[in-house]
């Protein structure tokens, strides 16, 4: 019941330490930064951080952002599995090999 009021709690408690440290002059997210916690948010279904990502960059940033990972995750699969990047990405969206 309090475990997602928590998490929130203790983002908020971190990111203001995080700009105590950094002082006035704070870096800005990058788009890849805004993609990778955007979509690491979507797969844990955190709402909160999915908005969160959001508002760091334009959303056509972040649609670039997220096809380039995409893109990296498919041909990382892809050498590991040792299989092409189309039966790969095929695969992961669950549809028949072509």
């Amino acid at each position: 019941m309090f475990g997602r009021p928590r998490k929130t709690f203790a983002r908020f408690l971190t990111s203001t330490r995080a700009e105590a440290r950094e002082g006035p002059q704070q870096r800005g997210h990058n788009l890849f930064e805004a993609a990778a916690v955007y979509v690491s948010a979507r797969a844990e279904d955190d709402q909160d951080r999915v908005y969160e990502a959001a508002g760091w960059v334009s959303p056509e940033a972040l649609s670039f952002g997220v096809s380039e990972l995409a893109c990296r995750a498919v041909v990382a699969l892809a050498r590991e599995r040792d299989e092409s990047p189309r039966t790969v990405a095929r695969a992961l969206l669950g549809l028949p090999a072509a």
